[in-house]
């Protein structure tokens, strides 16, 4: 049996017998992570407010080799973020990402850029709550790129010329684009050049700074994150479900 002491975030909560709950977090060193608090629904717990959904926390837990479940034995709140979470807003996006989270990444599959990602997308979402939606599409973005899903939209997938910077292309089955020359048929979905423009401008700046950015450009964000949720739903294999807030999240 090891010890675990790591940085986390906590993901999502689910309520253990009568006094119990399973817990999701998010971990710097070994990934998605679920585990057990022994004891957590009672009035004098001692996790105290340390596993409400989107906190940073130290957890400390026990991990077995052939357990599902680690032991949660301690957690240390390190960053609240309980005033932002009781916004609907904030609560129904953040709800969203984290189950895409929790399904896209392997559990205990360590990723520390992405835990970087994760945890900059929560702070900038707090401190500027009006670019809250810039930076969800900033997130699928990222949770795309870093699980390999998120296709080269640089240049035409059949003749592979470069596009232009204000190309329009076409989006294919695949989810690759190609040019007006080689698309075989009418129609379908069309890729701006302003649209691929985001991509890149996701990768380089931070998601405050990304959001701050391209908050004048909100059609153009309306529609690339609609192609970044088809290509999640064939990720995933099953459709994208809006943003509901699961009642889980709600859970005591």
């Amino acid at each position: 049996m090891a010890l675990v002491e790591t940085e986390s975030l906590i993901l999502k909560s689910y309520n253990l017998a009568e006094a119990d709950k399973i817990i999701v977090f998010f971990t710097h060193d070994h990934g998605v992570v679920r585990g057990v608090a022994k004891g957590a629904k009672r009035l004098k717990s001692k996790f105290g407010s340390g596993l409400e959904p989107f906190s940073a926390v130290r957890v400390t837990y026990f991990q077995k080799e052939v357990a599902e479940l680690v032991s949660i034995q301690k957690v240390e709140l390190t960053r609240s973020y309980f005033a932002a979470a009781s916004e609907p807003d904030f609560l129904k996006k953040f709800s969203y990402l984290a189950d895409l989270l929790i399904t896209i990444s392997p559990p205990h599959d360590p990723n520390e850029t992405l835990f970087r990602m994760v945890k900059a997308c929560l702070e900038a979402a707090d401190e500027t709550p009006a670019l809250l939606n810039m930076i969800g599409v900033y997130f699928e973005i990222w949770l795309l790129q870093l699980s390999g899903y998120l296709p080269d939209w640089s240049h035409c997938d059949s003749c592979r010329r470069a596009f232009g910077e204000r190309e329009t292309a076409f989006l294919g089955s695949s989810f690759h684009l190609t040019c007006s020359t080689c698309r075989r048929t009418s129609g379908g979905t069309q890729v701006t050049g302003k649209q691929r423009g985001i991509l890149p401008s996701a990768r380089k700046l931070s998601p405050s700074h990304f959001g701050a950015k391209l908050s004048q450009n909100t059609a153009d964000i309306a529609a690339l994150s609609v192609v970044l949720k088809r290509i999640i739903s064939q990720a995933i294999g099953r459709d994208v479900i809006g943003e509901v807030v699961a009642s889980s999240y709600n859970s005591r």
